[in-house]
């Protein structure tokens, strides 16, 4: 099939949405996806979705809003974001939530997680919702291409109007009467581009989709798209040094209760922050770092979470325990007089009710510290991780890609992670698979709804 109404190229959470309400609008759609299997980083991610006023939340006695949702996201952002996107995803959330529940996307837990005011981190099992999505979008009619990248844009008569790929080694051609959707992830395998865009994380530990090489932003960039956000890429702080795409081992003690500490015992930074930012303070250290932590927060283990399963991180050796602070630092070899009064005086400044770094609460403004004096005590090695760039082409709240004038590139949507602008200089545990959901929506409908309208002008004329 060489024409249909809507392509996609990327079958990851914002490319499934896409199709899903594509087709759910009578539409034709053609997916492509360049690797063999799909999911793509999505079936990387912390598994957190960040929604606000859900039933879920509901039945767990927490109350939340979308207006406390978006004043969140600005916060950490540190109003960097592009506002107009962040009300966008704020107007469509609770649907969006909904529609998933709908679609059969199982919810596990509602966690409080970084940037969030209230517990609002909806988890899922990445596996189940991908393929959930990917067989519904299926059964109504959606054509999956895998092993068929996408190598060009086709321009006609001034807007985007299909693509070429590649498949089994020969170039072919698919045009779009409503457009085509970019939804291609990011760019976190690309040392050319990572070294390019943000050489201050060379040193983090590379993870990610593999096929994340930034072939979207360059597609969308061949026809004029303005790229935008690289000052603001960042690592992501809570991984383990042997951790690999394989075995994924992270750990956000901090935002429990723990604290972090370099390789001379001292603490250097306000553990409560976004993990993005940790990446960077770590990251300025120059040298190890560990989450240090006791019995209390070890005991907040949540059994299967992707960031608090310290029961898991323990069972295979990665966080280490000792009897005493003294012993502890011996196993990290870190000087123990540091450590010992790195800890006194955290647990000091908690009586006081004044950190020396700032710290009030556990995460964003969510939580009360607690002193860590319950042995066994334990620590985790921890490096900041190049997992998501965030950065890229820039869209308006409709998901159009726009050029450097802020002019619409007629036929050509994105979303998911390699749309930039969204996030700010910060980062919410959640809206990155949120935001993929919600515009991939958005994009599949303003495509439709672009071809409704020429239509009708073409009837008029």
């Amino acid at each position: 099939m060489n024409q249909v109404d809507v392509i996609i190229v990327g079958a990851g959470m914002a490319g499934l949405c896409a199709a899903l309400e594509a087709t759910e609008q009578g539409s034709r759609v053609a997916i492509f996806e360049k690797q063999d299997t799909i999911g793509g980083s999505s079936l990387l991610s912390g598994c957190f979705m960040a929604f606000a006023g859900t039933n879920f939340q509901e039945r767990l006695g927490i109350q939340d809003s979308t207006a406390s949702l978006i004043e969140d996201m600005l916060t950490v952002g540190q109003h960097q974001n592009d506002e107009a996107l962040v009300e966008a995803y704020g107007k469509h959330q609770l649907e969006t939530y909904n529609w998933l529940v709908a679609h059969g996307i199982q919810f596990q837990d509602c966690q409080a997680v970084s940037g969030h005011s209230n517990p609002r981190g909806h988890t899922i099992i990445p596996e189940q919702a991908i393929y959930t999505l990917r067989n519904k979008a299926v059964e109504n009619g959606a054509i999956l291409y895998l092993d068929s990248p996408v190598n060009r844009l086709i321009i006609k008569e001034d807007r985007v109007s299909g693509v070429v790929y590649e498949q089994n080694g020969e170039k072919k051609e698919c045009f779009a009467n409503s457009g085509v959707i970019l939804s291609t992830g990011g760019f976190s395998q690309s040392e050319e581009m990572l070294h390019l865009y943000a050489p201050q994380l060379d040193e983090t530990i590379r993870l990610g989709g593999t096929g994340n090489q930034g072939d979207g932003l360059k597609l969308a960039a061949s026809v004029g798209a303005w790229l935008i956000d690289f000052p603001n890429l960042k690592g992501t702080y809570g991984f383990h040094p042997n951790s690999s795409n394989e075995r994924k081992r992270q750990a956000h003690t901090f935002y429990k209760g723990g604290i972090i500490v370099n390789e001379e015992g001292n603490r250097f930074v306000n553990e409560s922050i976004s993990y993005k930012l940790l990446g960077d303070a770590a990251l300025q250290q120059k040298q190890r770092t560990f989450q240090v932590f006791d019995q209390t927060v070890m005991n907040e283990s949540v059994k299967n979470d992707a960031l608090y399963d310290f029961d898991l991180l323990y069972s295979e050796n990665l966080i280490v325990s000792a009897d005493s602070l003294e012993e502890l630092a011996h196993l990290l070899r870190i000087p123990t007089e540091s450590l010992v009064q790195t800890v006194a005086s955290y647990n000091e400044g908690i009586a006081r009710g004044k950190d020396m770094y700032g710290r009030k609460t556990l995460t964003h403004t969510f939580g009360s510290p607690l002193p860590i004096q319950r042995a066994p005590y334990y620590a985790m090695e921890t490096v900041a991780a190049m997992l998501a760039t965030y950065a890229g082409v820039r869209v308006n709240s409709r998901a159009e890609v726009v050029n450097p004038f802020n002019e619409v590139i007629s036929g050509l949507y994105a979303a998911g992670e390699m749309v930039g602008g969204f996030h700010g200089a910060g980062y919410m545990t959640g809206s990155s698979l949120g935001k993929a959901a919600i515009f991939g929506r958005i994009a599949a409908k303003q495509a439709i709804n672009k071809l409704s309208d020429r239509n009708l002008a073409s009837k008029n004329c």
